[in-house]
C-alpha cells in the first residue's frame, strides 16, 4: 500500500487508523496528511488520524493541499521533512499524487537533483509533470 519515494519518504492514498501499525513497523515516525477534511464522504478526519498516529507512537502533521499547491504548502512540507529527523515520513492524500508533488517540490528546494526526484516518483507510479515548472 505504501510506495517508497526515497530512503526516508513513503507515500500513500487515504489511510485509516488500522494502517498505522504497518507504517510504524516500516520506520515511520511522522505522518503527513495532505487532504482537507470532508474532501470525500466517509473519509477519516484529520483529528482521527492524528489521534491514531499519536497512539501508535508517531508524530503527525496536517498540510491540506486544496486547489493546487502554493508556496506555503511547500514550506510546510519542507518543515515536516526536517521534523521527521532520522525516521521516515509517510505522506498521504486521496491517491498519493498531491503528496508526491509536495515531496518533489520541497525536496528540490532542498537541493535534491531533479532526475533523482523523477526516478523516485516514477518508481512509485507517479509523474511530476504537473510541477515541472517548479523543478
Amino acid at each position: 500500500m505504501f510506495k517508497q519515494l526515497d530512503g526516508k519518504t513513503l507515500v500513500s492514498g487515504q489511510i485509516t487508523a488500522d494502517d498505522l501499525s504497518n507504517a510504524k513497523a516500516q520506520g515511520v515516525t511522522l505522518v503527513v496528511n495532505n487532504r482537507p477534511d470532508a474532501e470525500d464522504p466517509g473519509q477519516p478526519t484529520s483529528d482521527e488520524i492524528e489521534a491514531a498516529a499519536h497512539a501508535a507512537g508517531m508524530d503527525y502533521c496536517h498540510i491540506p493541499i486544496v486547489r493546487g499547491m502554493g508556496p506555503s504548502d511547500v514550506e510546510l512540507m519542507r518543515g515536516a521533512m526536517a521534523r521527521a529527523g532520522d525516521g521516515k515520513l509517510l505522506a498521504f492524500c486521496r491517491s498519493g499524487m498531491r503528496s508526491t508533488l509536495a515531496w518533489a517540490v520541497a525536496s528540490r528546494e532542498e537541493g535534491v537533483p531533479r532526475d533523482q526526484l523523477e526516478k523516485g516518483a516514477a518508481a512509485a507510479g507517479f509523474s511530476l509533470a504537473a510541477v515541472d515548472h517548479l523543478l
